[in-house]
């Protein structure tokens, strides 16, 4: 049996809302399927303003813009966190500021933040790592203190909470992934959430080209025209169909996904209790929605040695990506890996492990299995 890293999963209605999508012949962006992905996400989660975008990536792209960052300014976010993450600030012509994480979550240390603030700051942008939520309410205090903006990369966190808030319901702006490796997928997708009142007015026209378009749609104008900056952050309605067969099944989705987790916890906790490994261990404030798991092994030797051994058994864990910080774009703008040594020797012994909805119902078993036998090979019983 092969149990691959990830594979999308199909709820059962997303044949038919495409075709349906498909046969309406109004395939672009903001329409009927988008609208009705848009009014849900607003139902389930109490957001403000919601816009789907083409892809997270582009949906960060789209808030650093409508929180009018500009050159010269800082972004303070952790370095451990996808390219995307920094780009969308690094395209405004912004710095990244990148700051330690804490080893229970891999999120955004926030006792780190306040020292890292200067004249120049913009914006604070968290992580949600692997759907775990960051620590948001001392981050929005900070953000008070020093009229910063904070923008949540919640890329993986759609379903979870944060002291029974959903995530994404709390900050002026929040990004969501809808990409094929994500608990709800359509394939490729985004949506940005604008809390703020002022930011959600002026959000449809960077949405839209930087023109007043949508104003057209509902009647308040006879023609468009240029009025602000602006790309096409727009999501196609054949993909929004996808994507509501998907919303509709988000609570089943996160039940047949906790299964996983329960296995990995069952299966990893001696060895965590050994020492042999770390575990995740979100705060009690905070609810999963688990989109993943990872593990953090006690030598960079062990963590090799667990990648190339599950292998051989056709189970495929990931090593994770490079902290930004220590990247190639990271030391063109100064940074030294041992700049954030916290991160990179964390990274450095990190595995995120298969993971996927239909692993639940089949593989799961095998997959365990295998993974106990290298555990066994590396630890002993």
């Amino acid at each position: 049996m092969r149990i691959p890293f990830n594979q999308p999963y199909l709820s059962g209605n997303e044949e038919r809302y495409l075709r349906e999508a498909l046969l309406s012949r109004a395939h672009c962006g903001n329409r009927a399927f988008g609208d009705r992905c848009v009014a849900l996400m607003r139902e389930r989660c109490g957001f403000g303003g919601v816009f789907l975008t083409p892809s997270c990536t582009a949906a960060m792209e789209m808030g650093a813009l409508l929180a009018d960052l500009r050159p010269g300014d800082e972004v303070i976010l952790p370095s451990w966190t996808f390219s995307s993450t920094a780009n969308a600030v690094v395209l405004r012509g912004a710095r990244p500021l990148f700051c330690e994480i804490e080893p229970d979550t891999m999120n955004l240390d926030v006792a780190r933040i306040e020292a890292l603030v200067t004249p120049r700051t913009r914006m604070i942008l968290p992580i949600d790592y692997m759907g775990i939520p960051c620590d948001l309410e001392p981050i929005l205090q900070i953000a008070a203190k020093y009229h910063l903006v904070v923008m949540e990369d919640a890329a993986q966190a759609f379903g979870s909470r944060y002291r029974d808030q959903p995530c994404g319901s709390l900050p002026p702006l929040a990004a969501f992934s809808f990409h094929e490796s994500k608990n709800l997928s359509c394939g490729e997708g985004g949506a940005l959430v604008v809390n703020d009142p002022e930011m959600a007015r002026r959000a449809p026209l960077l949405q839209e080209k930087g023109t007043d378009r949508s104003l057209v749609l509902k009647g308040e104008r006879v023609k468009y025209s240029w009025v602000d900056l602006g790309s096409s952050f727009l999501l196609a309605d054949l993909l929004a169909a996808l994507l509501l067969a998907q919303l509709e099944a988000a609570d089943r989705i996160m039940e047949i996904r906790s299964r996983v987790t329960h296995g990995y916890e069952a299966l990893f906790a001696p060895y965590a209790a050994r020492g042999c490994v770390r575990l995740p261990r979100p705060p009690a404030a905070v609810r999963v929605n688990h989109h993943a798991y990872f593990v953090i092994f006690d030598n960079a030797a062990h963590q090799e040695s667990f990648l190339a051994l599950c292998r051989e058994r056709e189970i495929y864990p990931y090593r994770g990506y490079l902290p930004l910080h220590s990247s190639a774009m990271g030391k063109s703008f100064g940074y030294r890996p041992e700049d954030l040594p916290l991160t990179e020797d964390l990274a450095a012994r990190l595995v995120r492990l298969p993971f996927y909805t239909d692993l639940a119902d089949e593989g799961l078993d095998y997959c365990l299995e295998g993974m106990h036998a290298v555990l066994r090979r590396l630890y002993g019983n």
